[in-house]
Order: C-alpha cells, then sequence, then structure tokens
C-alpha cells in the first residue's frame, strides 16, 4: 500500500493565517465552522480534531452509509485516541481500534515489525491506521446490512457492526436480531452485556460528538423495569450453568436472574446491581436453597457493607419489583434489609415482616440481616 503525504492542515492554516496579517494587518477572527458534517468539532477529543478532515474525506468517498461521528466515537471507545495503545497478549490489540494482528494484516495492513507494535509500525500511526480502518469498517457494514435485510433481522447495521469488531460478524449471523442475547451465538450472559456496554458506550460518544442534547443518564436506574415473562418450564432440577458463579440454577432461577438483568441492565457492574452470587455449598445451612440452584443474592453496593443512599435505593427497587412479579416469576421468598416477605405474608410495621435469621445468621451485621443483598428463593 502506497502511503499517502500528510495533510498538514494546521501548519498550512496557520501560514496562510501569518500571511494575511503581514499583508493586510489584523482582522476579526472568523467563525470556526465544523470541518466535517454532523460534527461538533468542540466535542471531540482534542487528538481526533485535526483527523476530522482525513475522516470526512475517507467516509464521503469511499463510504458514505458510515458517519463521520461513528469512526470519532468507536475509536474514543476503543483507544481513547490513544494511537500508541497496545494490549499485552500476543496478536494484539493496538493502536485506534485496537485490532488485532491477524484482523490488521486481513484488513489490508503492513504486518506488525514486533509484537507488542514497534512505535515506527503503521499500525501505531494515526493517518495509516485509519487509511486501513475506515475501509475496513465499512466492508463489514456493507455486509451485515445486506445479511440483516436479507433476514429481516431488526438491529440497526451501525450496531451489528460494532458487534462485529467487538465479538465477531458470526455473533450477528447467529443472533435472532443481530444482537446476541446471553444463548445465542455461542454468547453468554457476561459476553451479551459486555456487547450491549459496547453498543451503548459507543452511541453515547456519537451523542456527545454530534453535540445531539444529552439523554437520559446511563447510570440512572431504570424508571419502569420491564414487566418479565412468566416462567412456564415447571421444576427442571438444577441443570442449568450458573453464570454468577461455578454451580448450576433450576430453570425457574435462571429465568429470574435473566429476567431481573434484562429489567436493570445487568447483574455484574450494572447500574442497580453491582454483583451477584447464586449456587453455593452453604455447608453452615444445608436447608438453604443456594446450594439446590434455586436462590440468588444480588448486591447493590459492595458486599459486607450495609447499603446507603443510592444502593440502598437501587436494592429497594429490586426488591419491590420481584415482590411485583412474584407469581410470574415463582418466587418463593425475598429477604432484604432484615426484613422477610413471600405471597402468603402480610406487611407487618414495614415490608413483610421482620426477619429471625432462623436461627442460623446473625441479623445484627450486614450479610446475616440482609442489609447488603437481596436474596431471591423460586419455587423451582
Amino acid at each position: 500500500m502506497s502511503p499517502t503525504p500528510p495533510l498538514h492542515r494546521p501548519l498550512a492554516v496557520a501560514l496562510a493565517a501569518l500571511a494575511g496579517f503581514l499583508l493586510l494587518g489584523a482582522a476579526p477572527a472568523p467563525e470556526p465552522a465544523d470541518p466535517v458534517p454532523g460534527v461538533d468539532a468542540a466535542a471531540v477529543p482534542e487528538a481526533a480534531r485535526e483527523w476530522l478532515p482525513l475522516i470526512g474525506e475517507l467516509t464521503a468517498t469511499g463510504c458514505p452509509e458510515l458517519p463521520p461521528v461513528w469512526v470519532v466515537a468507536q475509536v474514543q471507545v476503543e483507544s481513547g485516541w490513544d494511537p500508541a495503545l497496545t494490549g499485552d497478549a500476543a496478536g494484539g490489540p493496538a493502536g485506534l481500534y485496537q485490532f488485532g494482528r491477524d484482523n490488521w494484516v486481513a484488513a489490508g495492513g503492513t504486518p506488525w515489525s514486533a509484537d507488542p507494535p514497534a512505535p515506527d509500525d503503521e499500525v501505531l500511526d494515526v493517518e495509516a491506521h485509519l487509511r486501513v480502518a475506515v475501509p475496513w469498517i465499512c466492508t463489514n457494514l456493507r455486509a451485515v446490512a445486506r445479511h440483516l435485510e436479507d433476514t429481516g433481522k431488526t438491529a440497526d447495521p451501525l450496531d451489528a457492526v460494532l458487534v462485529c469488531h467487538l465479538a465477531g460478524c458470526g455473533r450477528v449471523a447467529g443472533s435472532a436480531t443481530g444482537i446476541p442475547e446471553a444463548g445465542e451465538a455461542g454468547c453468554g450472559e457476561r459476553c451479551a452485556e459486555v456487547v450491549r456496554r459496547y453498543v451503548d458506550a459507543v452511541r453515547a460518544e456519537v451523542a456527545r460528538f454530534s453535540g445531539e442534547p444529552p439523554g437520559p443518564d446511563p447510570e440512572a436506574p431504570p424508571a419502569d423495569p420491564a414487566v418479565p415473562a412468566p416462567w412456564t418450564g415447571g421444576d427442571t432440577g438444577c441443570e442449568r450453568t450458573d453464570p454468577t458463579g461455578d454451580g448450576c440454577l433450576t430453570g425457574a432461577a435462571a429465568h429470574g436472574l435473566e429476567a431481573m438483568s434484562a429489567a436493570f441492565g445487568g447483574w455484574s457492574d450494572g447500574p442497580v446491581i453491582r454483583s451477584a452470587g447464586c449456587w453455593d455449598e452453604h455447608a453452615w445451612n444445608p436447608r438453604s436453597d443456594h446450594p439446590r440452584g434455586k436462590a440468588c443474592d444480588l448486591f447493590p453496593g459492595e458486599p459486607g457493607e450495609f447499603a446507603a443512599d443510592a444502593a440502598l435505593d437501587a436494592g429497594w427497587q429490586v426488591a419491590d419489583w420481584y415482590r411485583a412479579h412474584a407469581d410470574a416469576l415463582a418466587v418463593k421468598y425475598l429477604i432484604w434489609q432484615g426484613r422477610y416477605w413471600d405471597p402468603g405474608v402480610a406487611d407487618q410495621d414495614g415490608w413483610g415482616r421482620r426477619y429471625t435469621g432462623g436461627g442460623v445468621y446473625d441479623t445484627r451485621n450486614a450479610t446475616g440481616g440482609h442489609y447488603d443483598h437481596i436474596h431471591v428463593s423460586y419455587r423451582e
């Protein structure tokens, strides 16, 4: 691939301005215009601003269906516009788009001279990287757009091409919509959550760099959690994989965890639930539902700490949601904030009734009293 001379646009502009000053004297500075349509130049990272004309050229002439702001946003999520960013793993990732070595060569890039790449390797040069990466992204965009149209899948092609880049185009082909959910295209719960977060992150940067009004706070709990589909699979036994650990879950427990995750944005580092644990041997309490795969503990804050402020509010939101949908989700009982509730318990001086610990747990500490987590047990 023949190298293209750098534009040196800032230098040319500076020299022209200096010449005008010397010949004509100082003049009022014109209002800066966005060099690329759809991009708010003042909002993009400083490291990206110099390269907006090149991005505009590459997209306008070679891929008009790829918005320039999409390039700026995806690179921001991938590398923070650090062209020298490399990973520790052999073969990548490296550069603005965090290409792996094999994909970089497949895209037409020059092979790296070392692993990780040397500072003068093409993959770490901004202009060279963009001239290889943008056409590669465009090729994938056109391929997934055809696939989505041919199959009637509902994903936005721009979202689907993000899935291609992050997790492979097979995830697009093997999923019902083009964006994999847990259990589709070899994508588990964690995989599906990472994909969702990646797409959301790029879209948030697109909004920021295009000057769109800010949307809802992505860290805020959902205002109206989704109504879950009812569990209709009956008593399956502990045969499902527990995504929170190494054990198993019943069908009802797995369904309940997935429904909560969908409603509240995940169970691992989510905006409402920060972590979760389901199957556990619980040797100190053989009557527990945990070793049967019929229970999960959901932590809105740090384990071992009394939930307060936002974490406390988040916990109540989840507990109330499970209570409201107890019949659909086959909920057996809930414990939270020193209170116990099941469908046959009337409220007594508060939510449910006081939790005693059953002679097993010390209800005075954060974990024993369930002040740091919501316990959900399922009937099946």
